[in-house]
């Protein structure tokens, strides 16, 4: 796979902000965010207006990280690992017409620093995973995660702090 790697200063690309020793991936989708230094994101992730990634991150292939996400330093985002901001997501407005950016709400979520999320994680709008928090593959987050703890399950619960 080709690799792009940009390790002599921070810059701007399409809109993009990219630091120091920041390894993409081909095929990485990525528009008006920004990806601190040495972080490292694989091959078919998307990554929004408006998300933030911190430094020394790892987002594993295929995953999915939208406007409003904004995840902090040594965080680690498994292989599949969807993000949502919209609470009541919907195509059209109640008279049919087609819903516009004015129609609906972003929801902001925060992963805090050295939180790992294991592959295929759906992670609801609204939520914060808190700092060296682990959760589990698979496991559908619907709120608030303790720091230093492991969750697991659909709904995510508490398994170990």
């Amino acid at each position: 796979m080709e690799l792009i790697t940009l390790n002599d200063h921070t810059q701007s690309l399409n809109n993009v902000s990219i630091g120091i020793g920041v390894k993409i991936f081909k095929f990485v989708n990525a528009y008006g965010c920004s990806i601190g230094d040495n972080s490292k994101v694989g091959t078919f992730v998307e990554i929004q207006k408006g998300a933030t990634i911190g430094n020394n991150c790892k987002i594993s292939s295929h995953s999915f990280i939208c406007e409003g996400v904004h995840i902090a330093d040594n965080c680690f985002i498994g292989h599949g690992v969807m993000f949502t901001n919209d609470l009541f997501p919907r195509a059209t407005n109640p008279d049919g017409s087609q819903q516009t950016d004015e129609d609906w709400n972003l929801v902001e979520t925060f992963v805090e620093k050295g939180a790992s999320i294991g592959s295929n994680a759906t992670i609801l709008c609204g939520v914060t995973i808190g700092e060296n928090a682990l959760i589990g593959a698979g496991s559908v987050v619907t709120k608030d995660v303790p720091a230093n703890s492991v969750v697991v399950g659909n709904p995510a619960r508490v398994i170990d702090k």
